[in-house]
């Protein structure tokens, strides 16, 4: 029998420590696997609901054939799981600003998520997304100004619950333009919010894209024994 908890990995980083730990959890009676930076949890195995609709409902309104796509955030890996279900899938670039969340996958550490790693699609790339997504050179330096077809991004908690104070300047009308830059026309901005729909963040999305919407999802809480929600942000490139 493994043991009830256990750290599976632990960095240090410019913006605090990040840790993968897997703990039975008695309420589900299954092992659950959490991210944390510092005291503050950031992902969990028992909430993917949300992370795997970002890929379907994102993908679902990008046309085409041979997708080439970039996910801002690896974390436990089950938004680029789900983006891989899609047959249209070229080429998934992951854009994480932590080696050690890429070491654990290349590790295989995640039963949910093996083999992401070795896909021969995916990309593993240790970067800071904001920072390519707001410069001219973007996501791929031996393509400067390379465009996808579509950029599906969990990272942040929300628009005004950001992990790192310089990722606020993403969030508005200016980051957004920059952003869709690397988008090609007719395709599809995502993003997860774990907050309600926020108004102030639409209109700055509105001022870079076109057929904004926010959907609400819904998932079983087994903590909690009700529900929870997320936002999902949807809108594509004019």
């Amino acid at each position: 029998m493994s043991a009830r908890f256990e750290e599976l990995g632990w960095r240090q980083t410019p913006i605090g420590e990040i840790s993968l730990r897997r703990r039975f959890d008695p309420t589900v009676r299954a092992d659950v696997y959490e991210v944390k930076l510092g005291d503050e949890y950031l992902m969990s195995s028992l909430f993917t609901v949300a992370e795997r609709e970002l890929s379907r409902l994102g993908l679902a309104r990008t046309p085409g054939d041979q997708l080439d796509v970039v996910v801002g955030g690896l974390g436990l890996g089950y938004t680029a799981r789900e983006a891989l279900v899609d047959p249209r899938i070229r080429e998934l670039t992951v854009i994480e600003y932590s080696d050690a969340v890429i070491d654990w996958h290349v590790r295989d550490l995640l039963p949910d998520t093996t083999g992401l790693a070795a896909d021969s699609r995916v990309e593993l790339v240790c970067a800071d997304f904001f920072a390519a997504a707001t410069g001219s050179v973007g996501f791929d330096p031996t393509r400067p100004g390379r465009t996808y077809d579509a950029l599906l991004l969990d990272i942040d908690h929300s628009p005004k619950h950001v992990l790192h104070g310089p990722n606020a300047d993403f969030y508005t009308g200016a980051g957004l333009r920059a952003v869709a830059n690397h988008v090609v026309a007719g395709g599809t901005f995502a993003m997860w919010s774990d907050d309600a729909p926020d108004d102030d963040f639409r209109a700055a999305l509105e001022s870079a894209f076109v057929d904004v919407e926010a959907q609400r999802i819904t998932f079983a809480n087994p903590l909690t024994r009700g529900e929870s929600t997320a936002t999902i942000y949807l809108a594509t490139r004019a």
